[in-house]
């Protein structure tokens, strides 16, 4: 793609990412069953609250100011969001909160604030020893309560891709940063705990998530952002760790990359999206999880693990995203948050809005391009 194209449309999608406003948080108190299921939870829009879409948000924020080579261009930005929110107090720990804590780990030193620091080490410390663990010990995806600020919902011996991104990189981060192997150590074993229970072998695939009480993988789903959690969250785990990684884990992550992208190659479509449910092509095509997936394909081009046949393709997925995004900068055709479903339907129906990760998941890809 033209770089002029790319930088128009990164443009756009920045602007919008930083002016997406707040939610009406109370809401969700009087929410329904009906309305959570389908994606309409509140603290889940808009840029302000601490939680894993903002979070995601300003990670994509972080990415671009690192790759434009401009150090300070979202200082000011980055700064306010992490102070107002630090002054109004955190959500509860959780696996899903601690999503902007991967931002915050490369921007304590650089801001000296021992505060900042502080939090970044007391959160790696309680995924270490406070997180509830999963048989295995895997990181139960333990999330924020729904309208209840200090609140969890435990989802008790469940396993959920998304913890790789939302909580992983963020100790392997911390890992590397403070020379804890035990940090390191740890983060790869939960890479590997997840690919055990949530890899499917027969067509290099993963399964949204696992319980350790029903013994299955939920509705057996493969959902398109979930598996885009893995291509870019093992890419960026592996650029995070360099040379900290032991040889033959680095090996075994990058077979079950290859072997995930492989699958991947046979079920873009053709407007050059994949679809909500991958294996399903007759489910909505969303952008939020393509991007994530082109990202990490790029990555892997770049390292040299992915062979020159992939590249059509990523060019396809980002023509598809530059054509999902408003004039405005919106990104289009994004599927709100997405809890464990037990059929395709649940993952069809969530609903497409306006979402931070969305604008950010998409910058990943077009920085990445660019």
């Amino acid at each position: 793609m033209e770089k002029k194209v790319l930088q128009d449309t990164i443009d756009r999608v920045v602007y919008r990412l930083m002016n997406l406003g707040g939610a009406d948080y109370d809401s969700d108190k009087t929410a329904s069953a009906e309305e959570a299921q389908s994606g309409k939870i509140a603290r889940d829009f808009g840029i302000e609250e601490w939680d894993w879409p903002q979070g995601v948000g300003i990670y994509g924020l972080m990415r671009l100011q690192r790759a434009g080579g401009d150090e300070h261009r979202f200082d000011a930005f980055l700064r306010e969001w992490f102070e107002r929110n630090v002054e109004e107090g955190l959500p509860s720990k959780n696996i899903n909160t601690t999503a902007p804590l991967l931002t915050l780990a490369d921007f304590c030193v650089q801001w000296e604030d021992p505060q900042y620091e502080e939090l970044c080490i007391d959160r790696a410390e309680w995924l270490m020893n406070g997180l509830p663990k999963t048989r295995d010990g895997g990181f139960q995806h333990v999330t924020s309560a729904i309208g209840d600020h200090n609140g969890v919902i435990m989802n008790e011996g469940e396993l959920w891709l998304d913890t790789l991104f939302m909580a992983v990189l963020f100790l392997a981060r911390m890992g590397v940063k403070y020379d804890r192997m035990d940090w390191i150590e740890e983060a790869e074993r939960q890479f590997l705990i997840h690919i055990k229970y949530l890899y499917e072998k027969k067509n290099g695939l993963f399964y949204h998530g696992w319980s350790f009480q029903r013994m299955d993988n939920f509705g057996g789903i493969f959902w398109c952002r979930g598996n885009s959690w893995f291509t870019y969250g093992v890419m960026a785990f592996l650029e995070i760790l360099e040379d900290k990684i032991d040889g033959g884990v680095r090996q075994y992550l990058v077979d079950t990359f290859k072997a995930q992208a492989s699958a991947l190659l046979k079920l873009q479509g053709e407007d050059g999206l994949w679809h909500t449910v991958l294996t399903d092509a007759d489910s909505y095509g969303e952008v939020s999880g393509t991007a994530a997936i082109a990202a990490g394909l790029l990555k892997g081009i770049k390292m040299g693990l992915l062979s020159g046949r992939y590249k059509s393709c990523v060019e396809r997925a980002l023509q598809a995203i530059c054509k999902n995004v408003d004039e405005d900068g919106t990104v289009l055709n994004v599927s709100a948050g997405t809890g464990m479903g037990m059929d395709a339907d649940h993952y069809k129906n969530i609903i497409r809005a306006p979402m931070a990760y969305g604008q950010s998941l998409a910058l990943l890809a077009l920085t990445e391009a660019l």
